[in-house]
């Protein structure tokens, strides 16, 4: 079998952990399995690069940023091939660009645009692991580019799929995907199996086990991911297709994101085009708008409210107060949070919906703004109650059992 592994931060967090690493590889190796490792940089080790740069100045190139953050990565890379060479087994590290990762030119959130695998099969038909740097690329100028946080799985999700590998290994600190963040609801149960499209809505919704973007491009090119432990032999949780009797289970998990806010305008012109005029100036200031509701009134004005991510409520008070008279007023929350349930299931079922709303109002937790999908319901819920009402759903759809 071809097989892509990737290893997080926190799984070469140090040299006795990297040490850790090349027998986990060692030994899938022995099984008879040819292997693509991608590494992330050690952990703490993009931080630190990061504080050496805004020590000489508040806001460095974003060219320079991307040779810097880059070099986290290639050090891991480089580390793990000595230790394999070390351990008798022939193993080369590549940079993004030896690897021949081709991305655009947007420094510091490149997008990948190809690859060209031919070095990566030459190394391989010579029975060599190969170890890549993950998280980074080249442009057509010749420049290295770096992913953003989170991009070294989108560099073993892309390199998987150009190689038509048989499965791309998630290596984290945690055993794969659970129904819900165990540390707030200890009965949280693993998941075997779960769809894409799940995945992409947990990982959107608050779960940090793997980045959205990953698992967006592992759906388009067809990869199958297993997430798992890099510090035990658990089996792991399968990301792939839906499979047909997913449907039977209506919840899949239930995700907490406490990095929203909630933004209240009233008295706003009710006019036609203000909604776009107001989320146009959101957008081109790089805001990510996600819950809309409006309201309109009989005077000839409108109320809106919608959230944004809480690291962004200065930028959007700076937005909406240059609309100056067309908005009466503007109430700025950061004592919110968003609370999710997701699963296929509801696609085939009624009543999802309700017994989410009952069970939170039969907790006295109360629902301020709601927004649904085919396959989720999310609510804004105050920020106290955040853990309680993950808790109380967790229970009503029984995914402790």
């Amino acid at each position: 079998m071809l097989i892509v592994q990737k290893y997080g931060g926190t799984s070469v967090g140090d040299l006795s952990r990297i040490e850790n690493v090349a027998k986990r590889v060692a030994k899938s190796k022995s099984e008879g399995n040819s292997l693509v490792v991608v590494v992330s940089a050690m952990s703490g080790e993009t931080n630190k690069l990061i504080e050496y740069a805004y020590h000489f100045s508040k806001n460095p190139s974003k060219r320079e940023m991307d040779m810097l953050l880059s070099s986290g990565e290639r050090v891991t890379a480089s580390l793990l091939a000595i230790a394999l060479q070390e351990m008798g087994y022939g193993a080369v590290a590549m940079t993004g660009r030896q690897a021949g990762i081709q991305t655009d030119s947007y420094h510091t959130f490149a997008r990948i645009e190809s690859i060209n695998t031919n070095a990566i099969n030459v190394e391989l038909s010579k029975d060599k692991i190969v170890i890549i740097a993950g998280f980074q690329g080249i442009n057509k100028e010749g420049s290295v580019t770096t992913l953003g946080r989170g991009g070294s799985d989108l560099s073993a999700v892309a390199i998987a799929g150009a190689l038509d590998a048989d499965a791309c290994e998630i290596y984290s600190d945690v055993d794969g995907i659970y129904t819900t963040d165990p540390r707030i609801e200890p009965k949280a149960k693993k998941l075997d199996y779960i769809s894409y499209d799940e995945m992409l809505e947990l990982s959107s919704l608050g779960a940090k086990v793997l980045q959205n973007r990953s698992v967006e491009l592992a759906k388009k090119m067809g990869v199958k991911i297993v997430a798992k432990s890099s510090f035990n032999d658990n089996e792991g949780t399968i990301i792939a297709e839906e499979k047909k009797d997913m449907e039977e289970v209506l919840v899949s998990g239930v995700a907490l994101d406490k990095n929203q806010a909630r933004v209240t305008l009233r008295g706003v012109s009710d006019r036609p085009g203000v909604a776009a005029e107001i989320f146009s100036k959101l957008s081109d200031a790089q805001i990510n708008v996600d819950m809309i509701i409006q309201n309109a009134s009989s005077d000839g004005t409108t109320n809106l409210g919608f959230t944004v991510p809480e690291s962004e409520i200065d930028n959007a008070k700076a937005v909406i107060e240059s609309f100056g008279d067309e908005v009466g007023s503007a109430d700025f929350d950061k004592d919110v949070c968003k609370v999710s349930v997701v699963g296929v299931g509801m696609k085939s079922h009624s009543g999802v919906a309700a017994s989410a709303f009952s069970a939170l109002a039969d907790a006295g937790i109360n629902i301020e703004m709601i927004s649904t999908s085919e396959i989720k319901i999310s609510m804004i819920v105050n920020e106290q109650s955040g853990e309680d009402a993950v808790r109380v759903l967790h229970a009503t759809y029984d995914l402790d059992k």
